[in-house]
């Protein structure tokens, strides 16, 4: 029996708050109808403005082949327009419609329950040292994933 390491312990920490995290997101989406990489794209469209699907691939971290599927069912509820990018005849450029800005909206306000609801599970000096912790923790992260050897050939 292999005896875990301490080092497995914290990204165990961190792999269960991730899951608990998607999980009460997920829910809360689920009855706007909109699943957790469609929420992302529209909060990102609104915050941002109009972007390419290999920007919004990269910027919901999903590949582009999935963004194109993404999109695509987003454009047919009307939740997103896409029209020729005026730089790139291949390019589509997808914004926010306002129904898509109106069901964001509705999301939005039970999102932000939860947040509320962890900003005030802490004191103000323990969240900005959580913020802190998480922010270096996850340049660990990807700092290690970046380092992280090739795949070894069969």
């Amino acid at each position: 029996m292999v005896e875990a390491p301490v080092e497995e312990f914290l990204c165990t920490r961190i792999r269960q708050s991730e899951r608990a995290l998607m999980a009460h997101h997920e829910a809360v989406l689920r009855t706007y109808g909109l699943t957790m990489t469609q929420y992302t794209v529209l909060l990102t469209l609104s915050r941002e403005g109009g972007m390419s699907g290999a920007q919004l691939a990269r910027s919901c971290g999903v590949t582009q082949q999935s963004m194109s599927s993404v999109l695509t069912n987003m454009e047919s509820k009307e939740l997103i327009h896409r029209e020729t990018s005026p730089v790139h005849a291949k390019v589509h450029i997808a914004t926010v419609t306002d129904a898509g800005q109106a069901l964001l909206d509705r999301a939005y306000q039970e999102v932000i329950l939860l947040e509320r609801a962890l900003t005030d599970a802490f004191t103000p000096s323990e969240h900005a040292a959580l913020c802190e912790l998480l922010e270096r923790a996850t340049a660990v992260l990807i700092q290690q994933t970046r380092q992280a050897p090739a795949p070894h050939a069969p």
